[in-house]
């Protein structure tokens, strides 16, 4: 078996052929294409022979120009051929070129038409499958290729066009046409910067003005945080004089309360030895109103002595009450003046914490117009120079 396969392109020709033969008991086959300018053809020939001479020629021309034609033989002759134009016919192939000396005599050896026994080896029609199968693949990636050739020829072609179309400009004249624009917009640019220029001294101005509110309320806002380190550490001296006065409100009240067990215990005291003296004293009378007539008053004795006794308890516990009363007062008073500083400072303190935070938004509202107008004016920095040199 033997396969040959050529390619040719060319400015406008282009073609294409194939030759491939399979021998079982002798056969050939051939494949032939042709091209030039808007034509193309493939042709194909083959013989085959198993015990018989038998034949099969396949011929096919096809083309984008004006022409076409398709023939087939199997024993016998016939054609088919078509154009353009519509034409078709049925008949007949003649051969493109005759014999020299005309048609001679066909002679046929009988002996040969004897049928062979000889078995056909089945990869014969895998073969002629798998050819087919790669002729149609062939012919559709050079289907394919001569599209890419063309598409490509008409973009070369169209952008040959444009260059000559571009050469053929006059530059001159572009130039002389962008001069007034280019002068125009620089008026323009130069209009701008000075519009840009002005508005940059009153912004700076604006800037320093805000920068110098910032400041202040800057010192205010320490001073305010120093005002309210001072309260809290005058809240933290008062908490403790108020935890000292409530020690000490405790300490007296214990006080008080062990001494009124103390006067209630000397009471009780008192009462016991009274009625022991009372009872001594009625026996000791009932003596002395036998040594003697003297009557001693002890009653009153005893009542004075009580009544004296009860007056010194009630002074000390009215004194101890009141002084106990007047420095509960005054921890009171001092607590609640204290109480409405610390409100007051508080307050104080949420409503600085407000207009800072009010300030802070000013200020990065004020950074940010900053940053855009100094924008603007580097870009037309730096594009001055270029104007300038373009100038």
């Amino acid at each position: 078996m033997s396969r040959q396969f050529t390619c040719k392109s060319g400015a406008g020709n282009r073609g294409f052929s194939g030759c491939s033969a399979v021998l079982s008991g002798g056969s050939s086959s051939s494949y032939r294409a042709g091209g030039k300018g808007l034509s193309g053809g493939f042709g194909s020939r083959s013989l085959y022979s198993l015990g018989g001479p038998r034949s099969i020629t396949l011929n096919m021309a096809s083309g984008s120009g004006k022409n076409g034609g398709f023939g087939f033989g199997r024993n016998r002759a016939s054609g088919f051929a078509g154009s353009i134009f519509g034409s078709v016919a049925l008949g007949p192939v003649c051969p493109t070129v005759c014999p020299p000396g005309g048609i001679h005599q066909v002679t046929v050896n009988e002996s040969l038409l004897a049928p062979l026994n000889v078995e056909l080896d089945p990869e014969i029609q895998k073969v002629r499958a798998q050819e087919r199968e790669q002729i149609k693949a062939l012919n559709n990636k050079f289907a394919s290729f001569i599209d890419k050739v063309r598409f490509l020829e008409q973009q070369n072609q169209v952008l040959e066009t444009k260059w000559e179309l571009l050469q053929q400009l006059d530059l001159n004249n572009c130039k002389n046409n962008l001069e007034p624009i280019l002068e125009g917009y620089i008026s323009n640019m130069r209009k701008q910067l000075e519009t840009l220029s002005g508005d940059r001294v009153r912004l700076d101005s604006e800037l320093r003005n805000v920068r110098d509110v910032v400041e202040d309320y800057k010192k205010k806002y320490e001073e305010e945080i120093n005002r309210r380190t001072a309260a809290e550490n005058e809240f933290v001296l008062l908490k403790k004089d108020v935890d000292a006065a409530y020690a000490n409100k405790v300490e007296l009240q214990a006080k008080v309360d062990t001494m009124d067990q103390d006067i209630k215990f000397f009471k009780c005291l008192f009462e016991a030895e009274m009625a022991q003296i009372q009872s001594h004293i009625s026996d000791m009378s009932v003596i002395l109103s036998m040594d003697n007539n003297r009557n001693l008053d002890l009653d009153s004795i005893i009542d004075e002595v009580r009544a004296q006794y009860e007056e010194i308890a009630l002074k000390s516990k009215a004194e101890a009450e009141a002084l106990y009363q007047t420095k509960f007062q005054e921890l009171q008073l001092a607590a609640g003046r204290h109480g409405d500083d610390l409100k007051n400072t508080k307050n104080e303190i949420t409503e600085l914490t407000r207009f800072i935070q009010r300030l802070r938004s000013e200020i990065e509202n004020a950074k940010k117009q900053a940053s855009n107008l100094e924008t603007p004016w580097l870009l037309l920095y730096s594009l001055k120079p270029s104007l300038l040199h373009s100038q």
